[in-house]
Protein backbone atom coordinates (compact mmCIF):
# COMPACT_ATOMS: atom_id res chain seq x y z
CA UNK A 1 0.00 0.00 0.00
CA UNK A 2 2.67 2.09 0.81
CA UNK A 3 4.07 1.41 -2.22
CA UNK A 4 1.36 2.43 -4.58
CA UNK A 5 0.95 5.41 -2.55
CA UNK A 6 4.10 6.73 -2.84
CA UNK A 7 3.72 5.92 -7.09
CA UNK A 8 0.59 7.80 -7.08
CA UNK A 9 2.15 10.49 -5.01
CA UNK A 10 4.69 10.98 -8.04
CA UNK A 11 2.50 10.69 -10.50
CA UNK A 12 -0.48 13.10 -9.71
CA UNK A 13 0.73 16.80 -9.34
CA UNK A 14 0.61 20.24 -10.59
CA UNK A 15 2.27 19.05 -13.56
CA UNK A 16 1.21 15.25 -14.13
CA UNK A 17 3.59 12.62 -14.97
CA UNK A 18 2.53 9.25 -16.51
CA UNK A 19 3.86 5.95 -15.00
CA UNK A 20 5.66 5.06 -17.90
CA UNK A 21 7.47 8.61 -17.63
CA UNK A 22 7.92 7.61 -13.55
CA UNK A 23 9.55 4.53 -14.10
CA UNK A 24 11.84 5.87 -17.12
CA UNK A 25 12.87 9.02 -14.77
CA UNK A 26 14.12 7.00 -12.04
CA UNK A 27 16.81 5.26 -14.32
CA UNK A 28 17.16 7.48 -17.05
CA UNK A 29 18.80 11.27 -16.35
CA UNK A 30 17.61 12.53 -19.83
CA UNK A 31 14.01 11.80 -19.43
CA UNK A 32 11.69 14.88 -19.33
CA UNK A 33 10.19 14.37 -16.00
CA UNK A 34 13.40 13.51 -14.10
CA UNK A 35 13.65 16.84 -12.19
CA UNK A 36 10.21 17.05 -11.08
CA UNK A 37 10.43 13.35 -10.17
CA UNK A 38 13.90 13.11 -8.47
CA UNK A 39 14.55 16.58 -7.45
CA UNK A 40 11.27 17.32 -6.51
CA UNK A 41 8.03 14.66 -5.58
CA UNK A 42 10.82 11.55 -4.61
CA UNK A 43 12.51 13.36 -2.35
CA UNK A 44 9.06 15.17 -0.45
CA UNK A 45 8.06 11.13 -0.17
CA UNK A 46 11.10 9.88 1.49
CA UNK A 47 11.17 12.49 4.01
CA UNK A 48 7.48 11.79 4.70
CA UNK A 49 7.82 8.60 5.38
CA UNK A 50 10.64 8.90 7.64
CA UNK A 51 9.33 11.39 9.01
CA UNK A 52 6.16 9.15 9.86
CA UNK A 53 8.52 6.10 11.09
CA UNK A 54 9.85 8.87 13.83
CA UNK A 55 6.33 10.51 14.73
CA UNK A 56 4.58 7.10 14.96
CA UNK A 57 6.97 4.83 17.08
CA UNK A 58 7.13 8.07 19.09
CA UNK A 59 3.07 8.05 19.60
CA UNK A 60 3.38 4.32 20.47
CA UNK A 61 6.59 4.92 23.14
CA UNK A 62 4.64 7.77 25.03
CA UNK A 63 0.79 5.78 24.61
CA UNK A 64 2.74 2.90 26.11
CA UNK A 65 4.78 5.32 29.13
CA UNK A 66 1.45 7.25 29.95
CA UNK A 67 -0.76 4.02 29.43
CA UNK A 68 -3.08 6.50 27.55
CA UNK A 69 -4.75 5.94 24.12
CA UNK A 70 -4.90 9.29 23.52
CA UNK A 71 -1.33 10.40 24.14
CA UNK A 72 1.07 11.95 21.29
CA UNK A 73 3.87 14.32 21.54
CA UNK A 74 0.93 16.99 21.88
CA UNK A 75 0.34 15.48 25.30
CA UNK A 76 4.07 16.48 26.36
CA UNK A 77 4.39 19.76 24.45
CA UNK A 78 6.80 18.59 22.69
CA UNK A 79 5.54 20.13 19.39
CA UNK A 80 4.10 23.27 20.93
CA UNK A 81 7.82 23.85 21.66
CA UNK A 82 9.37 23.35 18.91
CA UNK A 83 6.64 25.41 17.13
CA UNK A 84 7.38 27.99 19.92
CA UNK A 85 10.53 27.94 18.94
CA UNK A 86 10.52 28.04 15.08
CA UNK A 87 7.99 30.74 15.54
CA UNK A 88 10.83 32.58 17.34
CA UNK A 89 13.35 32.19 14.64
CA UNK A 90 10.80 33.25 11.86
CA UNK A 91 9.67 36.56 13.60
CA UNK A 92 12.91 37.65 15.14
CA UNK A 93 15.58 36.34 12.70
CA UNK A 94 13.35 36.82 9.24
CA UNK A 95 16.94 36.86 7.01
CA UNK A 96 18.43 33.64 8.94
CA UNK A 97 19.85 30.47 6.93
CA UNK A 98 17.35 28.24 6.52
CA UNK A 99 18.84 25.19 8.26
CA UNK A 100 18.50 27.09 11.27
CA UNK A 101 15.24 26.66 11.73
CA UNK A 102 14.96 22.32 12.24
CA UNK A 103 17.45 23.49 14.72
CA UNK A 104 15.42 26.07 16.36
CA UNK A 105 12.53 23.23 16.24
CA UNK A 106 14.61 20.62 17.62
CA UNK A 107 15.69 22.62 20.15
CA UNK A 108 12.44 23.57 21.33
CA UNK A 109 10.99 20.06 21.13
CA UNK A 110 14.20 19.31 24.03
CA UNK A 111 13.35 22.51 25.82
CA UNK A 112 9.57 21.26 26.40
CA UNK A 113 11.53 18.28 27.68
CA UNK A 114 13.75 19.16 30.33
CA UNK A 115 10.80 21.64 31.68
CA UNK A 116 8.33 18.37 31.75
CA UNK A 117 11.64 16.61 33.88
CA UNK A 118 11.81 19.53 36.06
CA UNK A 119 8.20 19.77 36.99
CA UNK A 120 7.72 16.44 37.27
CA UNK A 121 11.25 14.48 38.65
CA UNK A 122 9.82 14.60 42.33
CA UNK A 123 6.67 12.98 41.35
CA UNK A 124 8.91 9.80 40.05
CA UNK A 125 7.45 10.50 36.59
CA UNK A 126 3.72 8.53 37.23
CA UNK A 127 1.67 8.50 33.79
CA UNK A 128 -1.16 11.06 35.29
CA UNK A 129 1.74 13.93 36.41
CA UNK A 130 3.36 13.40 32.93
CA UNK A 131 0.52 13.82 30.99
CA UNK A 132 -1.06 16.55 33.29
CA UNK A 133 2.20 18.67 33.66
CA UNK A 134 2.77 17.93 29.72
CA UNK A 135 -0.42 20.33 29.10
CA UNK A 136 0.57 22.46 31.05
CA UNK A 137 3.89 23.41 29.52
CA UNK A 138 2.62 22.77 26.08
CA UNK A 139 0.05 25.32 26.93
CA UNK A 140 2.55 27.90 27.73
CA UNK A 141 4.73 27.33 24.89
CA UNK A 142 1.33 27.58 22.51
CA UNK A 143 0.99 31.06 24.47
CA UNK A 144 4.27 32.11 23.45
CA UNK A 145 3.63 31.32 19.68
CA UNK A 146 0.73 33.00 19.99
CA UNK A 147 2.14 36.33 21.43
CA UNK A 148 4.39 36.11 18.53
CA UNK A 149 1.75 35.70 15.78
CA UNK A 150 -0.09 38.96 17.51
CA UNK A 151 3.20 40.89 17.60
CA UNK A 152 3.98 40.12 14.02
CA UNK A 153 1.04 39.83 11.62
CA UNK A 154 2.49 40.77 8.74
CA UNK A 155 4.72 37.25 8.85
CA UNK A 156 2.16 35.10 10.10
CA UNK A 157 2.17 32.81 6.51
CA UNK A 158 5.94 31.52 7.02
CA UNK A 159 4.57 30.40 10.49
CA UNK A 160 1.43 28.90 9.95
CA UNK A 161 2.90 27.17 7.42
CA UNK A 162 5.47 25.74 9.47
CA UNK A 163 3.28 25.12 12.59
CA UNK A 164 0.84 23.36 10.55
CA UNK A 165 2.83 20.69 8.84
CA UNK A 166 4.39 20.81 5.16
CA UNK A 167 6.79 19.04 3.10
CA UNK A 168 6.73 22.07 0.62
CA UNK A 169 10.34 22.90 -0.36
CA UNK A 170 11.85 19.88 0.85
CA UNK A 171 15.05 18.71 -0.50
CA UNK A 172 17.47 15.64 -0.03
CA UNK A 173 19.36 17.54 1.94
CA UNK A 174 16.54 17.12 4.44
CA UNK A 175 16.37 13.36 3.96
CA UNK A 176 20.45 13.09 4.19
CA UNK A 177 19.85 15.11 8.10
CA UNK A 178 16.40 12.78 8.96
CA UNK A 179 18.09 9.37 7.73
CA UNK A 180 20.88 8.82 10.29
CA UNK A 181 18.26 9.49 13.41
CA UNK A 182 15.50 7.43 12.05
CA UNK A 183 18.14 4.54 11.09
CA UNK A 184 19.79 4.31 14.36
CA UNK A 185 16.48 5.53 16.87
CA UNK A 186 14.11 3.03 15.15
CA UNK A 187 15.84 -0.15 16.03
CA UNK A 188 16.65 1.38 19.10
CA UNK A 189 12.99 1.73 20.27
CA UNK A 190 12.49 -2.18 19.54
CA UNK A 191 14.86 -3.11 22.03
CA UNK A 192 12.84 -2.16 24.59
CA UNK A 193 10.03 -3.86 23.14
CA UNK A 194 9.74 -6.32 26.46
CA UNK A 195 9.99 -3.08 28.83
CA UNK A 196 7.61 -1.60 27.18
CA UNK A 197 5.19 -4.20 27.43
CA UNK A 198 6.02 -4.86 31.01
CA UNK A 199 5.27 -1.06 31.94
CA UNK A 200 1.64 -1.78 30.05
CA UNK A 201 0.40 -4.37 33.29
CA UNK A 202 0.87 -1.29 35.88
CA UNK A 203 3.21 0.00 38.25
CA UNK A 204 2.98 -2.09 40.91
CA UNK A 205 3.18 -5.02 38.70
CA UNK A 206 5.95 -4.02 36.51
CA UNK A 207 7.58 -2.88 40.03
CA UNK A 208 6.99 -6.72 41.19
CA UNK A 209 9.06 -7.91 38.17
CA UNK A 210 12.42 -6.16 38.86
CA UNK A 211 11.25 -2.67 36.00
CA UNK A 212 12.85 0.23 37.34
CA UNK A 213 9.82 2.67 36.88
CA UNK A 214 11.48 6.28 36.87
CA UNK A 215 14.54 5.21 34.79
CA UNK A 216 12.71 3.53 32.31
CA UNK A 217 10.58 5.97 32.23
CA UNK A 218 13.21 8.47 31.75
CA UNK A 219 15.11 6.54 29.25
CA UNK A 220 11.99 5.91 26.76
CA UNK A 221 10.36 9.84 27.40
CA UNK A 222 14.43 10.47 25.94
CA UNK A 223 13.59 8.30 23.02
CA UNK A 224 10.53 8.77 21.97
CA UNK A 225 10.97 13.16 22.36
CA UNK A 226 14.26 12.61 19.78
CA UNK A 227 12.35 10.81 17.60
CA UNK A 228 9.35 13.19 17.40
CA UNK A 229 11.09 16.09 17.52
CA UNK A 230 13.78 15.28 14.83
CA UNK A 231 10.80 14.34 12.47
CA UNK A 232 9.00 17.43 13.72
CA UNK A 233 12.31 19.46 13.04
CA UNK A 234 11.95 18.47 9.26
CA UNK A 235 8.57 18.30 8.71
CA UNK A 236 6.65 20.63 11.00
CA UNK A 237 4.07 20.01 13.96
CA UNK A 238 2.29 17.14 12.19
CA UNK A 239 1.57 15.83 15.91
CA UNK A 240 -1.64 13.90 14.95
CA UNK A 241 0.22 11.36 13.56
CA UNK A 242 1.74 10.11 16.41
CA UNK A 243 -1.96 10.06 17.93
CA UNK A 244 -3.18 7.80 14.84
CA UNK A 245 -0.52 5.79 13.81
CA UNK A 246 -0.22 3.23 16.97
CA UNK A 247 -4.30 2.90 16.44
CA UNK A 248 -3.90 1.76 12.63
CA UNK A 249 -0.58 -0.43 13.88
CA UNK A 250 -2.67 -2.40 16.44
CA UNK A 251 -5.42 -2.96 14.75
CA UNK A 252 -3.54 -4.92 11.96
CA UNK A 253 -1.20 -6.66 14.04
CA UNK A 254 -2.11 -6.50 18.04
CA UNK A 255 -0.70 -4.64 21.19
CA UNK A 256 2.53 -6.16 21.61
CA UNK A 257 5.27 -3.82 21.13
CA UNK A 258 7.50 -6.20 18.99
CA UNK A 259 5.18 -6.09 16.41
CA UNK A 260 3.81 -2.39 16.75
CA UNK A 261 7.59 -0.91 16.07
CA UNK A 262 9.28 -1.96 13.31
CA UNK A 263 12.82 -3.73 13.70
CA UNK A 264 14.69 -1.69 11.52
CA UNK A 265 13.53 1.69 9.66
Amino acid sequence: MLIALAMLSIRVGAVPVPFHDVWASLLNQSNKSFFIVHEVRLPRIVIGILAGFGLAVGGVILQSILRNPLASPDVIGMTKGAGFTAAAVIFLFPKAPGYLLPVAAFAGAFAAFIALLLLSKRMTLRPAVLALVGVAVGTVFQAGTQYLIIRNPSDINMALLWMSGSLWSRRWSHVYALLPWIAVLVPLAWRYFAKLNILQLGDELAASLGVSLARQRFWLLLLAVALAGISVSAVGAIGFIGLIAPHIARSLVGSRHQWLIPRRA
